[in-house]
């Protein structure tokens, strides 16, 4: 069947209505008299109110009237008794908590064999030095070893040697913020 080029089908038309015997009734729809009496009350009442309010604001605040220093009698203020005695607290752990001393066991650090980085092992010395350039504009310095194994020779780009493995993933996560992924941390041989 061709879609594209069929007919389409005749509208159907509602049949029409008879206007015998009724009475022709307004399109208009009622105005819903008591919600508008509703909001004009509303609004008056707010109306009030904020003429209320901003009237107390112009009243007349009484004014204070200054009595001469010698028509002034003083005033005889009551005795108060001193305060009491603070009460002695029952518990004795402040004074003992305030003069006690800590001590700590911290044990040394210990530190393994010096960790080396590993980024890259090339064929060519070429992409070796390219890695290299890489990690100089993050910062590092990284060296290049050139080792021939039995497979070939290889040139490996490293970092290090680093005190401990911290020392060497912090390095590491800094080649990570610079989309340098792959960086192996070995001991050092």
């Amino acid at each position: 069947m061709d879609y594209a080029n069929r007919k389409r089908p005749p509208k159907r038309t509602p049949p029409k209505k008879s206007t015998r015997g009724k009475s022709q009734q307004s399109t208009k729809p009622a105005v819903p008299w008591l919600v508008v009496l509703l909001a004009v009350i509303l609004v008056g009442g707010f109306a009030w109110l904020l003429s209320a309010i901003s009237g107390r604001s112009q009243q007349p605040t009484p004014q204070s009237v200054d009595v001469p220093p010698a028509q002034q009698q003083p005033t005889a203020q009551p005795q108060k008794d001193p305060l009491p005695e603070q009460p002695e607290e029952p518990w004795d752990y402040i004074e003992v908590l305030e003069n006690q001393e800590v001590v700590v066991d911290v044990p040394e650090r210990e530190l393994g064999p010096p960790k080396l980085m590993q980024c890259g092992s090339f064929r060519n010395k070429s992409d070796a030095e390219e890695m290299r350039a890489m990690i100089a504009m993050m910062g590092l310095e990284s060296q290049i070893r050139t080792t021939d194994g039995g497979n070939g020779v290889w040139h490996r780009v490293i970092l290090g040697p680093y005190e401990s493995k911290r020392d060497a993933e912090r390095d590491r996560h800094k080649l990570e913020r610079g989309n340098l992924h792959g960086c192996q941390i070995w001991n050092w041989n």
